[in-house]
Formats: structure tokens, sequence, C-alpha cells
């Protein structure tokens, strides 16, 4: 399994693997452990990450909060909705005392297209300038992660073709991680973020 260890820096990005990495994400998987809306299995149907949603507010949890689990229960990430086009990840369980991860904003959002800019943080919590964007179309179920000119993530619809074609939900796709992502678990929490209000999720 990828490790979930979780670099600080703009080195969190650099090639540690020669081929893409697919994930499968699923609203309805049989490998989606209990509690969790939303499931990340890999290649093997192997339950990898899962999501949990925590739908109240509260004094101390004012804002709308996605868990990123690990395989074990554990939480990688709190993502905490800010407000309607803007999201703050922290290292561990829900609460905003911890390490900030990244920031993202939503710079363009359409029918048809959306786009986002992510700054990442040093040490100190200090925002650096903005390292990844997004862009897509969350109704085609399309996303990429770009940092610079380079690929880091894109989804995909799946389609089965056999001796007839079998229906693929579109809450279930793809997701690829290609090389020079060292990240897999940061890639996918900003795809969660990414299709976050949509009808496809919580």
């Amino acid at each position: 399994m990828e490790e979930n260890s979780i670099a600080s820096d703009q080195n969190q990005f650099q090639a540690n693997f020669q081929i893409p990495f697919d994930y499968f994400v699923s609203k309805k998987h049989k490998a989606i452990e209990s509690g969790c809306v939303l499931g990340f299995t890999d290649s093997f149907g192997n339950f990898v990450y899962g999501v949990q949603h925590l739908s109240h507010k509260s004094k101390d949890h004012p804002h709308c909060i996605k868990l990123f689990l690990d395989a074990s229960g554990d939480t990688l990430f709190s993502i905490h909705r800010v407000n309607k086009g803007s999201w703050q990840c922290f290292r561990g369980k829900e609460s905003r005392d911890e390490e900030l991860i990244f920031k993202v904003e939503r710079t363009v959002d359409e029918f048809t297209r959306t786009e986002f800019e992510i700054s990442l943080t040093g040490e100190n919590n200090e925002v650096s300038k903005t390292e990844l964007k997004m862009k897509g179309s969350p109704f085609k179920r399309s996303c990429t992660i770009y940092k610079g000119d380079s690929i880091v993530a894109e989804t995909s619809l799946m389609h089965k073709l056999g001796i007839k074609k079998m229906f693929v939900p579109r809450s279930r796709f793809r997701v690829t991680i290609f090389p020079g992502c060292t990240d897999h678990s940061l890639a996918l929490a900003l795809i969660v973020i990414y299709f976050d209000g949509r009808k496809l999720w919580i």
C-alpha cells in the first residue's frame, strides 16, 4: 500500500514510481467500511481510503467537515469547508488546531467548468504560493490536478465492455495518480474537495 506519510513542502510531488496507479471511487461498494459514505479501493477491490461526513455543526465545529481515513480507520485529514468556495485541510482529526496542510480556493464555478487553486503549507503553517490547480467538469465526473504543466491526477468514468454493455453508475469512477506524486492520500483528498457539494457525494 502506498505510504500515507504527508510531506509539508513542495517535495511531496517528487517522483517515486514509474507507472500510473488507479483507485476506484464509489458510494456503494462492498469494500466500503462501516460509517464511510465514500470509499477508495485499489484494482484488487481492497479498501484503501474512506470518507466520513460530520453533518452536525456546533460551537466547536462551525464548519462542514469531512474526515479522510486510511484502511485502518485512522483519520489522515480533516477537510473543513470554510465557505461555499473555500476549504482548509488539516492533519489529523476534526480540530483546526492541528497542522494545516493546504488551502483550496475555487476560482471558476460554472455549470460546465470549475477551477481551483491549491496553496500548500510549509513550516510554521505558512501558506506558500499556489502550487497546484484543479480543473474540470463535475457533471462529466472530470477532474485533473496539475502541478505546473504536469498532471498529478485525473478522474475518468468507467465503461465495461464484454458480450454486451454493462451499466456502470456515474457514482463509480476511476482516479489515476501519475508518476511524480508521492502522496496519494493528499491527491485523493483534493478529489473529495473538487466534488464536495455535488450530488455524487454526501
